[in-house]
């Protein structure tokens, strides 16, 4: 029988994300992605997607090196909140209560096993759009942008961890992630996991971290929700000197359309070109590609992904981490 089922986090709220390059940064999300700014605050921006109903999504900040800051995950009540900073109080990964930030409320703060810095959040303040950016759509909380090829909605964050198994058994025991898709060696090892807490397939996805680094960031993803903006968007960077790493194509896990992007503060990006598919099944069972699956897996058409895409990541190393 399988345990009863951890309901208490709702979806994924915001990303931070830190850059060397604040103002080249914050250029590619506004006027390449069509992202709105929110606010300044010190040396963080604070930006949303014109279908995200939230204050902000993605949070850019000024850093000596890029990378993540921290991922915000949204309970569906303050008693859901409580008793997820009790389960991870009890873990001794809990680093305490901020009340600080914009657009929200008090937040818990902790890291995953391998160092990633999270929060849970209930309060959440909502986006409310000037009198010139409402739309009569009374769905979307704004005009759709003008400029750039815009987004739609923050999808996801992929993580890159060098303890793959402790880190996903802590979203999944903790949390109440559900495993979606697994990549699998074939002597069994775990190097890849997708886990969701909505119908989405995934909100997070972790990876082994085949340098041996700790807590690093692989990519944030936004969604466009039409296949050929991928196009489109290519053409834009392109013209526009942004290093397109893969893509325009087809991943088999998740069926996601990708494009791989690196923005210039040195993030990995992927845009995607259509939900993948959507998993309503209470009983699901994880999908899991062995080494014979992955050619398929991995790409289901395109071209290949580079050797860097599974090495790469913020902040950057060079060479694999020498633990004694």
């Amino acid at each position: 029988m399988r345990p009863e089922p951890i309901l208490d986090v709702a979806q994924l709220a915001h990303v931070e994300i830190l850059t060397p390059k604040p103002d080249e940064t914050l250029w590619f999300f506004k006027e390449l992605l069509g992202l709105e700014e929110t606010a300044r605050e010190g040396q963080s921006a604070y930006l949303r997607a014109y279908e995200d109903f939230y204050h902000h999504t993605l949070k850019v900040t000024e850093s000596k090196e890029p990378g993540l800051g921290h991922v915000a995950w949204r309970t569906r009540s303050q008693q859901a909140l409580d008793r997820r900073v009790k389960a991870i109080e009890a873990t001794g990964l809990g680093k305490g209560w901020s009340e600080n930030d914009l657009g929200q409320g008090a937040a818990y703060q902790f890291a995953t096993p391998d160092g990633h810095n999270m929060e849970l959040l209930w309060e959440v303040e909502y986006y409310k759009a000037p009198d010139h950016m409402k739309t009569p759509l009374l769905n979307r909380p704004q005009k759709r942008p003008t400029r750039g090829v815009p987004v739609r909605r923050l999808d996801h964050v992929n993580l890159m961890a060098g303890d793959l198994e402790t880190s996903s058994d802590f979203m999944q025991e903790k949390l109440g992630f559900n495993l979606r898709e697994r990549i699998q060696q074939n002597d069994g090892k775990n190097i890849a996991d997708w886990m969701s807490v909505s119908p989405l397939v995934h909100e997070v996805a972790m990876m082994q971290d085949q340098l041996g680094g700790r807590g690093r960031l692989h990519h944030i993803c936004y969604w466009y929700g039409f296949p050929q903006h991928i196009s489109d968007i290519s053409e834009i960077l392109n013209e526009h000197d942004v290093k397109i790493e893969a893509g325009p194509g087809k991943h088999g896990v998740s069926q996601a359309y990708f494009l791989y992007v690196i923005e210039p503060g040195g993030n990995r990006v992927e845009l995607f070109g259509d939900p993948g598919y959507l998993i309503f099944d209470p009983d699901w069972e994880p999908v899991v590609w062995k080494e014979e699956d992955l050619e398929k897996g991995i790409i289901w058409y395109g071209s290949q992904l580079p050797d860097d895409f599974f090495q790469y990541g913020t902040p950057n190393i060079k060479a694999p981490v020498v633990t004694k």
